[in-house]
């Protein structure tokens, strides 16, 4: 069994690290790749890495990682659609994945060059984004839902409303500065797909948001655990993983996924393209594939993982944690995103501009 360890100062706040995949493996470099210098730049989010797995990598490997964080799948998405500036290693959720490779904003991967792919789920070993797991590789996955407190809310705030049409808690509630977190809630909350397609439903949500900013304190950039916490918001919509890190520390917190459904996501390692330092990128996703290494990483930040060989070295109190592996009545109210094409993305773009200017 893993021992918990404490929670990062703050989805997911290590500004940097180190790290490299398992020792003892040997890796054949790719046709058109040559020798790389000892490092790997990699590119996550916030809270969203094993304490020491970095730095076990690197003390593996010899190979030094550098991580940036982003906030949303937005901020990724725009920081690498003009060209990769030097990363190595990304974690894109899955729609988001699957937009990138439709760009060819994606490197294939060498599956000889990863091993620990057998530990993987033989739920998550292939993906509709990504058929055979060509260009990603399962990191982790879950829920968005409401983190809350209870000792300030009346009853469980089990439904979109509370954070989207009401002034009940007005100046106490954060929503995510995620535009399609936030488009899909909303979009569940007046009983639609998260995949909706169609111009009046993006206006219909466009309205509900505008109608109800008034009521919202803040769009917190992947920090709503961290406003929860603190006190400065009483509700908040946030990532699974992130509301269970703050309830170890605050027993008055919890989390729940509305009674309208939401979104269920998965996380995915990929290399961009023009990744400088493929091979390393390709190490450091078959260590984080490592059982031991991939149950540390789970174990500490809070999150459903895809690696079953991880999975089973975990407590019964992680394994049936229904924050972090939801029963199927509650998996059975939520929808996985898909990319929808860039026209859809642009109206949703431009209706999120507007919703925050107004």
């Amino acid at each position: 069994m893993i021992k918990r360890k404490p929670r990062p100062i703050s989805r997911r706040s290590l500004l940097a690290g180190t790290g490299a995949v398992a020792a003892g493996l040997t890796f054949a470099p790719k046709l058109g790749w040559t020798a790389e210098e000892a490092k790997v730049n990699f590119y996550n989010w916030d809270t969203y890495i094993g304490e020491t797995t970095l730095d076990d990598f690197e003390d593996a490997t010899g190979i030094s990682v550098t991580m940036d964080l982003f906030a949303d799948n937005d901020e990724l998405f725009s920081k690498l659609k003009e060209g990769n500036p030097g990363y190595d290693l990304i974690v894109p959720t899955n729609d988001y994945a699957e937009r990138m490779i439709l760009a060819g904003m994606l490197e294939p991967l060498d599956h000889s060059l990863i091993p620990n792919k057998k530990n993987i789920n033989p739920a998550f070993q292939d993906a509709n984004f990504d058929p055979g797991r060509k260009y990603t590789m399962p990191y982790m996955w879950g829920t968005m839902g409401i983190g809350y407190r209870k000792s300030k809310v009346d009853g469980i705030p089990d439904s979109w409303k509370w954070l989207m049409d009401s002034d009940r808690y007005k100046g106490r509630v954060a929503l995510l500065s995620d535009s399609q977190g936030v488009f899909s809630a909303a979009a569940k909350y007046l009983g639609k797909s998260v995949n909706f397609t169609d111009e009046a439903d993006v206006k219909a949500i466009e309205d509900l948001l505008t109608k109800n900013k008034p009521n919202i304190k803040v769009f917190a950039d992947d920090n709503g655990q961290d406003l929860l916490l603190s006190g400065t918001v009483d509700l908040t919509m946030e990532w699974n993983g992130d509301i269970n890190q703050v309830i170890e520390e605050d027993d008055d917190l919890a989390y729940v996924v509305p009674k309208e459904g939401s979104l269920i996501w998965q996380d995915t390692l990929a290399i961009p393209t023009g990744a400088p330092h493929p091979i390393n990128a390709h190490k450091l996703i078959d260590y984080i594939l490592d059982a031991d290494a991939g149950a540390k990483i789970a174990d500490f930040i809070q999150y459903a993982t895809a690696n079953e060989a991880a999975r089973q070295l975990l407590s019964d109190a992680y394994r049936e944690n229904p924050a972090i592996f939801p029963p199927q009545e509650v998996l059975g109210r939520c929808e996985s995103a898909v990319y929808r094409g860039e026209g859809v993305q642009r109206m949703i773009n431009d209706a999120w501009t507007r919703v925050l200017a107004a």
